[in-house]
């Protein structure tokens, strides 16, 4: 059987480092590996006491993440955003897309914790940008298999948008597949800074990033959104 690598970037996620890795674990993750970037709350603690290898990396998730893609022993690598959980059966869906022969990379429907009818637009709008333009964004649960990341370079080390520039490097050469998942997603993001706000900061990011303007400018323009209200790192995530 495939074995499939779950990789958590986390800073100051005390909050919720625990559920993502059991739930991992519970999905049937191989193997999960948390990369801390420097966070100053009992992240670290916590989540050495969970089943999951715990790294040390340089603040930014890029980098976060390609660290632990490096220490990965796992023929798929699927990286998860602390915020985010995977449900019963995630890993063998993706198990079961490479066994099909169909070529391992893609991200999962999404299900945002929140009851109003405006977050089912969401993401059903999100879902629709992973099957129209083949662009998957880090709360989606993005997976490909070790050989195509390799392949590609890992995540582009900048700021902001590692993950759309990760994706349209895939979409050259594959198809990106949207399994049903749900991963079930915090709607933290959209509640602090307010949906229509976010959504349309986000539309704005990505389209002055096309434009060409760099990310680690615009990431100054994108809002911090972790457990600790000490933390003065930009979540890097449209």
């Amino acid at each position: 059987m495939l074995r499939v690598s779950v990789i958590i970037p986390v800073l100051n996620e005390e909050s919720r480092v625990v559920s993502a890795v059991e739930r991992a674990v519970a999905a049937g993750a191989w193997e999960v590996i948390v990369v801390d970037g420097g966070s100053r709350d009992r992240t670290v603690a916590l989540a050495a006491a969970t089943p999951c290898r715990v790294l040390e990396s340089p603040a930014g998730r890029a980098v976060q993440q390609n660290r632990g893609a490096a220490a990965a022993g796992g023929e798929i690598l699927l990286f998860l955003h602390a915020d985010t959980w995977l449900p019963a059966g995630a890993v063998a869906q993706v198990v079961q897309l490479a066994e099909s022969g169909e070529t391992v990379v893609g991200a999962f429907a999404q299900r945002i914790e929140a009851s109003a009818y405006v977050y089912r637009l969401v993401e059903s709008g999100n879902a629709l940008r992973v099957r129209l333009f083949g662009l998957a964004y880090g709360d989606q649960g993005i997976f490909l298999s070790r050989d195509l990341f390799q392949r590609l370079g890992g995540f582009p080390e900048v700021p902001l948008m590692e993950d759309v520039r990760l994706m349209r490097s895939v979409r050259r050469q594959q198809r990106l597949h949207l399994l049903p998942g749900p991963l079930h997603v915090s709607p933290r993001r959209w509640q602090r800074h307010g949906l229509v706000r976010q959504t349309v900061r986000n539309w704005l990011l990505l389209c002055a990033e096309r434009l060409g303007v760099s990310p680690a400018r615009l990431a100054r323009f994108y809002p911090t959104c972790t457990d600790s209200p000490a933390s003065n790192s930009a979540d890097p995530q449209p």
